[in-house]
């Protein structure tokens, strides 16, 4: 959890983000020693600067990705797995892109975004986590979102290098670009409505967390 402190203090100066990503929130945290950026449903980020990237997964789907060699990453939070507007959806929220809310987009941006930055197709690693059936609901939002990314990156040729996907439980995820190593809390049960509720709303407070930490 972002401690007060952190909610309270700006990034450093000396580690600006990219122009695209001025409207992302970035904070010093004293607990993870480190400026953490928090993305909300429908964001994504990528990053130069040692950081940590942190969201929280009900039936949305994260890839984690990197240039090995760089140590240029970045990160999505998307919500559905296709757009077939071609990105002119519309959406209530004007704070928010409308379009990376989907994974075809948001794995475009995110992929694109990195490739500009000098990252080659060979060096980058993708990790994927979220994609949970949160709620006992007919329609499983959480396994579209888990097979649509699966296939994406067998499409295009890329390899998954961890996944922690599915299953029925939400996600607090850190992930640092640099090393590579994500960190996963899984939720209680009992969080799950309320990070429905939350990725509904297209607003994600850091919940109150509990159950084991996975690394990979």
């Amino acid at each position: 959890m972002l401690s007060d402190v952190a909610r309270r203090s700006p990034a450093p100066a000396d580690m600006p983000p990219l122009p695209q990503f001025a409207h992302i929130k970035r904070a010093w945290d004293d607990a993870q020693q480190s400026v953490v950026a928090r993305l909300l449903p429908g964001e994504y980020y990528v990053t130069r600067h040692p950081e940590l990237l942190y969201t929280v997964l009900g039936s949305c789907v994260s890839a984690c990705v990197r240039d090995t060699r760089l140590g240029i990453g970045g990160m999505n939070h998307f919500m559905l797995p296709l757009d077939g507007s071609g990105g002119a959806s519309s959406w209530a929220s004007v704070d928010l892109s409308a379009a990376t809310r989907y994974g075809n987009v948001a794995m475009e941006y995110l992929i694109n975004d990195l490739m500009k930055l000098g990252c080659q197709r060979a060096n980058l690693e993708f990790k994927v986590v979220g994609g949970g059936k949160v709620l006992n609901m007919e329609m499983d939002v959480g396994g579209r979102n888990a097979a649509f990314v699966r296939e994406y990156l067998r499409t295009e040729g890329f390899p998954i290098a961890a996944a922690d996907l599915g299953d029925r439980f939400a996600r607090k995820l850190f992930y640092d670009p640099r090393s590579g190593k994500v960190r996963v809390k899984r939720l209680n049960p009992t969080a799950n409505l309320a990070v429905f509720e939350r990725e509904r709303q297209v607003s994600l407070p850091a919940p109150q967390a509990a159950g084991s930490v996975e690394l990979f």
